[in-house]
């Protein structure tokens, strides 16, 4: 059996016109309601760490479990957490059985800061749920502790991920949402575990590149995509490579590294060699999640403008690329995790909609 359609459109407004003002005035123009989460920190099985920013009813950036006034934590200072989860603050959750949760995987170089981590975190958690947002190996505002980083096809992680949300809160009803790079990731995961990780109630994927060969050549080639949307990437991938290259001497080419100028030549670099793909070309084919989208047996809805400017239109999966159990939703504009609506100056509330619908009706 093939994946269902549905066809309605993302009611952008007339007044943001074209996939690239879509993309970027979604990004940092459309409004969206700011949230602060409670930090936890947890050591993976490999000796390096993972942070997860929790809310959810009951439990408060700015008071701990015993109401007492919680002071900020100036280490937390350019993150989007206030403070450290205490062993009281899990007492203080709500823990009826069927509770609903949700985990968020961001995209590249996100965190619990970005747009659409803020505005999916509050939709939800104003309706009651408890959210986390599990943040990348170097992505929470910490280097990590190891030479690697993270990437597009990491299943391990994201099982580590997802084992531990669930080891927290046993008698939830958890949901995961992947963005951009990390719904790729998600789906990937998705695919290979099949019906093992049927705990997961439903899931969800939005702008995801799941044909990286496509989306990596695009953004590594074409001009917007070198210059602008590229240069925006490695900015912060480069400063952070070459912080691990002063810790690590000898495993990163710190020259090279300077020269790099496209995606590619930095996943060619660095991203590839370093977990264990022979270049990029290899790494973007083996870790590309097209491929498992068969084999989703968890309910999924895999959201994608067709006017992306990440994704080159023709690499988006068709029904007969997918599973019965994957709703395929492909409006023809909304940009690159964009989607903005309503009157100027717009807001971002159609997405985290958009997924309440799904998780609630699975259509």
């Amino acid at each position: 059996m093939t994946a269902r359609i549905d066809t309605s459109p993302c009611p952008v407004p007339v007044w943001l016109p074209g996939s690239h003002l879509q993309t970027l005035y979604g990004a940092v123009a459309a409004r969206y309601h700011r949230i602060a989460f409670v930090r936890e920190r947890v050591d993976t099985t490999d000796g390096d760490f993972l942070d997860f920013d929790w809310t959810g009813p009951g439990l408060y950036s700015d008071r701990l479990a015993d109401g007492h006034t919680a002071e900020p934590d100036p280490r937390l200072a350019k993150t989007a957490a206030r403070r450290w989860i205490q062993d009281g603050d899990w007492q203080g959750l709500q823990q009826d059985a069927d509770m609903p949760a949700l985990v968020l995987f961001h995209g590249l170089e996100g965190s619990s800061h970005s747009h659409y981590a803020q505005a999916v975190a509050q939709y939800f958690r104003a309706r009651g749920w408890v959210v986390v947002i599990a943040h990348f190996r170097g992505c929470s505002g910490f280097p990590n502790r190891m030479a690697r980083a993270y990437y597009s096809g990491d299943s391990a992680d994201i099982e580590f991920i997802l084992a531990t949300v669930r080891q927290r809160l046993p008698n939830a009803r958890w949901h995961a949402v992947g963005v951009s790079m990390g719904g790729n990731a998600l789906l990937k995961h998705l695919g290979e575990q099949g019906q093992a990780i049927s705990w997961l109630a439903a899931c969800a994927a939005v702008s995801v590149p799941v044909d990286l060969v496509a989306c990596g050549t695009r953004l590594s080639e074409s001009r917007l995509g070198k210059h602008l949307y590229s240069r925006y990437f490695l900015r912060t991938m480069k400063a952070k490579i070459q912080e691990k290259a002063k810790r690590f001497p000898g495993n990163i080419d710190q020259y090279r590294l300077g020269q790099v100028r496209s995606l590619r030549e930095f996943d060619d670099l660095y991203t590839a060699p370093m977990h264990g793909y022979k270049n990029a070309l290899d790494y973007w084919t083996r870790a590309s999640s097209k491929p498992h989208l068969r084999t989703i047996a968890t309910p999924t809805l895999l959201l994608n403008a067709r006017n992306d400017p990440f994704i080159p239109g023709p690499s988006l999966p068709g029904s007969h690329d997918c599973s019965s159990a994957v709703l395929l939703h492909q409006p023809a504009e909304g940009g690159h995790v964009g989607f903005v609506t309503g009157r100027f100056p717009g807001h971002i509330n159609w997405l985290p909609a958009r997924l309440a619908h799904f998780f609630e009706t699975r259509n």
